[in-house]
Formats: C-alpha cells, sequence, structure tokens
C-alpha cells in the first residue's frame, strides 16, 4: 500500500473517531443543561421499576448500537492497512512451522531409507514420507499464498 493512502485511511480514522468524541461530549454537556424533570405520581411503570420513563431504556440502547457502529467503522477503517500485511506475515509464520515438521519426518525418512523397499519398519517410512510430503506441500503453499497478495 502507498504511504499516501495508508496517510489518508489514518486520517480519515482520526477524523471519525474526533467526530465521535465530539457528539459524546455534547450530549454530556447538553444532559448537563438540561433542567431536572419532575417526577409523576402516576404513570407508566418500566422493567426497571422507574415511574414515567418507558422509553428510555430503548433510546439509550439505540445510540449506544449507533455508537458501537460508529466506532467499529473506525477502528476498522484505521486497521485495514495493516489487515494486508498481517495476513502476509501470518501466512510466512505458519509456513515456517509447517517446513520445520517437514524437517523433522524428513529426518526420520532418511534415517531410515535403507529399509524403504523389504526392511520390517516399511511402513513407518511409508507414514513419515507421506508425513513430510504433506507438510512440505503446506509449507510451500503457504509461503506461495504469502508472495500473491
Amino acid at each position: 500500500m502507498k504511504p499516501q493512502a495508508i496517510g489518508r485511511v489514518l486520517g480519515i480514522g482520526v477524523r471519525v473517531v474526533g467526530r465521535m468524541a465530539g457528539q459524546h461530549i455534547a450530549a454530556g454537556a447538553q444532559a448537563a443543561t438540561r433542567p431536572p424533570q419532575s417526577r409523576p405520581t402516576a404513570g407508566p411503570v418500566t422493567l426497571e421499576g422507574a415511574p414515567g420513563r418507558a422509553g428510555a431504556g430503548a433510546e439509550t440502547a439505540r445510540r449506544a448500537g449507533v455508537v458501537a457502529g460508529t466506532v467499529g467503522r473506525g477502528v476498522g477503517g484505521f486497521l485495514k492497512p495493516f489487515h494486508r500485511v498481517g495476513n502476509i506475515v501470518f501466512l510466512e509464520i505458519v509456513g515456517v512451522f509447517f517446513l520445520l515438521f517437514a524437517l523433522g519426518f524428513g529426518n526420520w525418512v532418511w534415517r531410515m531409507k535403507d529399509q524403504a523397499v523389504r526392511g520390517p519398519e516399511h511402513a513407518k517410512f511409508l507414514v513419515y514420507a507421506a508425513m513430510m510430503l504433506a507438510f512440505l506441500y503446506l509449507g510451500v503453499s503457504s509461503f506461495w499464498r504469502a508472495r500473491r497478495k
């Protein structure tokens, strides 16, 4: 990814977070300047047991959902440039582990090469050879997938 694109993404993420913080601060200031509401003596009782505030929980939940969605989009935009690099590094690390296992099984195949055809350990030789080939394939394909990204 080009440095200009990374800077653009970071700039957008910072603006989104700044806008969210400003809205949160403004909502807190607006709630603080509002005069206290008088409690009605009779009215519908909500699940929380507070009279007269039937929709307060739903409104709070809706606001929390909007804020969470906005934060999620902002964080996602911030982390988007790192997704590709992290994916490539993950594939390369997994490839190294697979190749280490292939090396270990290859060592056992090399030690048992004399019994490859007619020895008493012929079955073990075949199992070790199959495992070596499987891990070799997985390791090489992991590096191949990392290079294609």
